[in-house]
């Protein structure tokens, strides 16, 4: 199935080809027209799902006098910029909304900089361990200064689109979804990394490279 589908994409692709000049902007403007339809009936599935997914769970928007359909609606519009991303902050158990709020605020960003600081960390240490005049101390410093800073940077670039509660009786389950903007979450890992570097005693090449890493971005998930 999948063979076919690419085998007809590659056909219509090649097929635009061989038009005029023209004819190849209307035939991509179609092209793009169609992906777009087909890009809308995914989304529009998808948000069915997710309706239907907080219904059977109990899930209830908080701090909102919007419908969830509404809030759930307005947050994938904001996709139609390619550098929003999607990043959730959670917390399993908490008293007050204010609370569960801050909680989740602190989770999102915990886990934001954990993953920035795992995924540096796995391309730069055996880089740095090859240094004979840097310290395994030293390493360790700067893994732990740059999670620390990025933490403090990415609060300022997760906004936060809508959020969930639910009553578990005693305590209160809350989920945030925040919208991240690459573009600014790449600005505040630089941020991060140039403060982080003075604490310790990396070289400037190995600075150089580390930026490398630090520029090219990782998986949010």
């Amino acid at each position: 199935m999948k063979k076919t589908i690419l085998n007809l994409a590659m056909t219509a692709m090649v097929s635009i080809f061989m038009l005029s000049p023209v004819s190849q902007q209307i035939a991509y403007a179609q092209l793009s027209k169609a992906q777009e339809k087909k890009l809308q009936k995914e989304r529009n599935k998808e948000y069915q799902k997710k309706i239907k997914e907080y219904k059977k769970e109990n899930w209830k928007l908080s701090g909102s006098s919007r419908t969830i359909e509404v809030a759930l609606l307005e947050h994938y519009k904001k996709f139609a910029d390619e550098q929003n991303k999607e990043f959730v902050g959670e917390v399993s158990q908490c008293k007050s909304i204010n609370v569960c709020k801050q909680f989740a605020l602190t989770n999102a960003q915990n886990r934001y900089a954990s993953l920035a600081s795992g995924n540096v960390k796995g391309r730069i240490t055996s880089m740095l361990r090859a240094d004979a005049n840097m310290p395994e101390v030293e390493i360790d410093k700067f893994i732990a200064a740059y999670e620390n800073e990025v933490k403090a940077e990415i609060s300022g670039v997760l906004t936060e689109s809508y959020s969930i509660i639910r009553d578990n009786g005693a305590t209160k389950e809350y989920k945030t979804f925040f919208i991240l903007n690459e573009e600014k979450a790449n600005a505040a890992r630089a941020r991060a990394l140039e403060r982080s570097l003075r604490e310790t005693k990396i070289s400037i090449m190995e600075a150089q490279e580390i930026s490398k890493f630090v520029n090219e971005g990782f998986n949010l998930e």
